[in-house]
């Protein structure tokens, strides 16, 4: 089984996904330049997650990202990454096939997934403009995606504003058609983003975006019964970030702040704070998020007996409704608390490496404004991710 079987893989495929990129925020704008110098990274991501008293995803996900400038005012920028999944669904209120399994609701997936994409990117004195097309193969789900942004900044390179929009079509066809015979379906999003970032200070920069998606097409989860979802969703994303930097102790501080809402009536908050501090050769850079989400509208819960979640009373109620249902552990209610660590080091004027620990945790109970979707076993998850690079 596949990424569109997955209940809880979204958190793997996240992690994933960040072994994929390289993410830097300047602490000043400066102007539009191509990079003066290539880059090569070599990164390797360890993934697994647990529920209480079982071992449940893990991934193995090598990638490799490449950085390259195309004379005085082209760049090009790809990456390329392989992940290989293996585990369980969760067991309580994924409903996999239940008629199988009428007592835990877990399966057994394997799946290996190839994903690269490609940005170029043109500069001139004050603007830059990107296209970028990126591609996603695992044997029931391909996903294939195309954008563009443009930036454009000030006189005094002080302020930059970023639109951007893009698309992307996916195919799915089930292992087997899934619960409910699914063949050939498909998905399509579109989406726009308007940015700014603004120099507040010498010491400080800060961001705004706002991203709007709209898509339509299977959204639905073909290896869950009464999963049945609307063929259309909108989303709207806004992102602030705040960077200071203490020069006193050469360390920055990195905040953001992330709410999210879609038609499906999901709602959420995310919080992340980070200090980048630096000390010689070495960069050590912990980190906290904290997440909270409302429940999807058609979202139900689980019949609780006495002791604890009755599959077999849940299949007998989720037979009774009526219309758009579900129930995905990841459209419930609940918190997350995610604590990281991560060390690099200037090898020499060329090689850096770099080593990151996360450890993720999701409970019902740590929801905001709630005590979250009942009936769920708390979702774990540790993440490694080593990398090497080197600048020519």
């Amino acid at each position: 089984m596949a990424a569109t079987e997955s209940a809880t893989r979204s958190a793997a495929a996240l992690f994933a996904a960040a072994a994929a990129a390289v993410a830097a925020t300047p602490l000043a704008a400066r102007a539009e330049n191509a990079p003066e110098a290539g880059s090569v990274a070599v990164k390797y991501l360890s993934y697994e997650d647990s529920q209480p008293g079982i071992k449940r995803i893990s991934v193995s996900a090598p990638s490799l990202l490449l950085t390259l400038p195309l004379g005085s005012a082209w760049s090009l920028d790809a990456s390329v990454v392989r992940d290989a999944v293996s585990g369980a669904s969760p067991r309580y209120h994924a409903f996999t096939d239940i008629r199988k399994y009428p007592t835990s609701g877990a399966s057994r997936m394997q799946d290996e997934r190839t994903a690269g994409d490609v940005k170029v990117t043109r500069y001139f004195s004050r603007s830059a403009v990107s296209l970028s097309y990126a591609h996603s193969s695992e044997n029931d789900y391909v996903s294939n995606a195309l954008a563009t942004e443009l930036r454009f900044s000030s006189d005094d390179n002080n302020r930059t504003w970023t639109f951007g929009v893009g698309g992307n079509t996916d195919r799915i066809n089930p292992t087997n058609g899934g619960v409910r015979n699914v063949r050939d379906e498909s998905k399509k999003v579109a989406e726009g983003l308007i940015g700014l970032t603004q120099v507040l200070t010498p010491k400080d920069i800060a961001q705004v975006n706002l991203s709007y998606s709209r898509g339509n097409g299977y959204y639905s989860d073909p290896y869950k019964v009464f999963d049945n979802r609307p063929r259309n969703r909108r989303s709207v994303v806004l992102l602030t970030r705040w960077n200071h930097y203490f020069e006193q102790v050469a360390a920055t501080m990195r905040t953001s702040y992330r709410s999210y809402r879609d038609s499906f009536g999901v709602q959420s908050h995310t919080a992340t704070l980070e200090w980048v501090q630096t000390a010689g050769r070495w960069t050590i850079t912990p980190n906290v998020r904290l997440y909270s989400q409302s429940a999807a509208d058609f979202y139900f819960d689980p019949i609780i007996g006495p002791n604890g979640p009755d599959a077999l009373a849940t299949l007998q109620y989720g037979q009774t409704l009526q219309g758009f249902t579900s129930a995905d552990q990841r459209l419930s209610a609940f918190g997350a608390v995610t604590v990281g660590l991560k060390v690099g080091v200037q090898l020499d004027k060329s090689w850096s490496a770099d080593l990151k620990a996360d450890r993720y945790e999701q409970r019902a109970t740590w929801r905001l404004g709630g005590t979250g979707s009942p009936g769920l076993d708390p979702f774990r998850a540790n993440v490694m991710q080593f990398g090497i690079a080197s600048k020519f």
